[in-house]
């Protein structure tokens, strides 16, 4: 029963950072325009099931007024609201209140604030904690997003072992991530990784939709078009043995994918997100209206 929808209100972001598997950046292209942001709400009215709403990016404080009308739009309606952010325009707490209360007042609910080296550095005094403690003084839910840089471990030998380098918390090895951070990682057998670890592929419980209006089922796996098929009735029909990538990916994991795809997972992945965005990756040209946007493969 689907209950979320994530808004990727824009893939332009102030940032760049290695972990990003959106590829978002400040040249990156794609905004919702506010009659875009109200069709999609009407149709998530339709479903009958969703009650959340979440925008996020990207970076969804580029777009300030469009973001404070989306989410009064949003919580009109009746959905419980949230945003994802970097908070850089947290220059003190003071500055912070000044953007923060009108969301508030607009309808915000859960702030959630990504605070870790790949946007701040080892720096704890940053714009996302200035707007954690702004947050906490207006009454809004907060949420920490911290990404731990991958790190290898060792055994009792000393040697690096095989398993996964990293921790909770720390990135998936898709997008930016793969092109950045996996080389000299440990690895293992493609054919290890035989489910997801991340994300329910037979009864999604949240998508995340974004302006060009491709509805990810994960980042970069469409379960269609919404701005072609209405999304309630992409999500009333949504049949995950019916679906090229879906199908595979429930059955057997990127393994599964993998084998379904005909392509080789012998070789050494560091996560079950590497292996899925390199077969991905390798039969873009065969999926284009389900593997979209291409910018979120770094094409």
């Amino acid at each position: 029963m689907l209950t979320g929808i994530h808004f990727l209100l824009t893939y332009a972001c102030n940032f760049e950072c290695d972990h990003c598997f959106l590829y978002c950046s400040p040249v990156a292209r794609g905004t919702f325009t506010i009659d875009q942001v109200s069709a999609t709400l009407d149709e998530a009215e339709k479903t009958g099931t969703v009650d959340t709403v979440f925008f996020e990016g990207g970076e969804p404080l580029l777009f300030y007024s469009l973001l404070k009308e989306s989410i009064a739009r949003a919580s009109a309606r009746g959905f419980n609201t949230g945003m994802v952010t970097n908070a850089y325009a947290a220059t003190s707490v003071r500055d912070a209140r000044l953007w923060l209360e009108p969301l508030r007042d607009a309808g915000l609910n859960t702030l959630s604030i990504s605070n870790d080296a790949f946007h701040y550095g080892d720096n704890p005094e940053n714009p996302a904690a200035t707007a954690a403690v702004a947050a906490k003084q207006l009454g809004i839910n907060v949420r920490t997003i911290h990404i731990t840089p991958p790190e290898t471990t060792r055994g009792s030998t000393g040697e690096k072992d095989r398993g996964a380098p990293v921790v909770d918390g720390g990135p998936r090895f898709r997008g930016r991530a793969v092109d950045t951070l996996a080389k000299g990682l440990p690895t293992r057998p493609g054919t290890d990784f035989c489910q997801c670890p991340d994300e329910d592929f037979i009864r999604p419980s949240r998508v995340h939709v974004d302006p060009f209006g491709h509805v990810h089922l994960c980042q970069g796996i469409s379960m269609g078009n919404m701005w072609q098929t209405p999304l309630s009735e992409l999500i009333r029909d949504y049949q995950h043995e019916a679906h090229p990538l879906a199908g595979p990916i429930a059955r057997g994991g990127p393994a599964g994918l993998a084998r379904e795809m005909g392509i080789s997972a012998d070789g050494g992945y560091v996560d079950a997100c590497h292996l899925c965005y390199t077969v991905r990756k390798a039969v873009l040209d065969k999926f284009p209206d389900i593997l979209a946007p291409a910018q979120v493969y770094g094409m």
